[in-house]
């Protein structure tokens, strides 16, 4: 179903930027568990009580009494959204748009290529680029966690929010590429792409300091991964994942119908 060598070239187009996705993902996640130590997280509590409501944005509000509970507050509220979010953003813009705006999907549906093929070829790139993100960053939390702190993770409880986070990932980057996939111009599948699911976070941000803000999280889906429920062991958290699996695959749904029946400029 896959074009094999589109899919290799697309992934050697696009290496590099991963690597330096996953390297900037390496120097944060190491410095921030670092930061787990009972004398710091009093100063980082004193901190937050300083600006309650800069650090309740980034649901930094509390340190946790354990390491799970500070990794999730420290790392998943912000830095394991942010930088997929900017990696998903670019990759889908590229992998459709890009071509589009630049006349060289002219090239790739020449060949005995459907656009079914080729957009399928460049979901699964998408989606495999994504997935090794997200692997090497879990990866390199665990052998930090391990090294700084031998046997202090709820590994079960950590991989479930890894999980969410994925199906997460999976319905951002389903918009991202339907974005692409409807645009003739780069300039509006990142204004788009970048600027809808950026405005959803920030709708978080404004929830998450409560008050009259905090009705917002029901405008926005980052709402739908909630480590604190799933540090819980709350029951929703099950059919969270699942509403937002289905919004991915919705939109990469979308992605192909509309692709496969519109004016291409070529």
């Amino acid at each position: 179903m896959i074009n094999k060598t589109l899919f290799f070239q697309e992934i050697k187009r696009s290496y590099k930027l991963l690597l330096i996705f996953i390297a900037i993902m390496v120097m944060y996640i190491t410095m921030i568990i670092s930061m787990f130590d009972p004398s710091l997280g009093k100063t980082l509590e004193e901190f937050a009580k300083a600006m309650p409501g800069l650090m309740s944005m980034f649901g930094m509000e509390t340190t946790g009494s354990t390491l799970l509970e500070f990794i999730s507050n420290y790392l998943y509220g912000f830095v394991m959204l942010i930088f997929p979010l900017a990696f998903v953003i670019i990759m889908a813009n590229k992998l459709i748009a890009f071509h589009v705006d630049k006349g060289s999907m002219t090239y790739l549906l020449a060949s005995p290529n459907t656009r079914t093929k080729v957009v399928f070829t460049q979901m699964v790139v998408l989606l495999t680029m994504m997935i090794v993100l997200l692997l090497g960053s879990i990866v390199i939390e665990l052998i930090s966690a391990q090294a700084m702190f031998p046997d202090s993770l709820d590994i079960s409880k950590f991989m479930k929010i890894n999980l969410g986070m994925f199906a997460l990932m999976i319905a951002v980057s389903g918009f991202c590429f339907f974005i692409s996939c409807i645009s003739n111009e780069t300039k509006l599948s990142l204004t788009l792409g970048a600027g809808i699911p950026t405005l959803f976070y920030l709708i978080k941000m404004l929830a998450n300091m409560g008050g009259k803000l905090e009705n917002m999280k029901y405008a926005t889906i980052f709402s739908l991964f909630d480590t604190d429920k799933i540090i819980a062991g709350d029951g929703d958290v099950w059919f969270m994942n699942v509403i937002l699996l289905m919004i991915g695959i919705v939109f990469y749904s979308s992605a192909f119908y509309f692709f496969k029946r519109r004016d291409l400029p070529l």
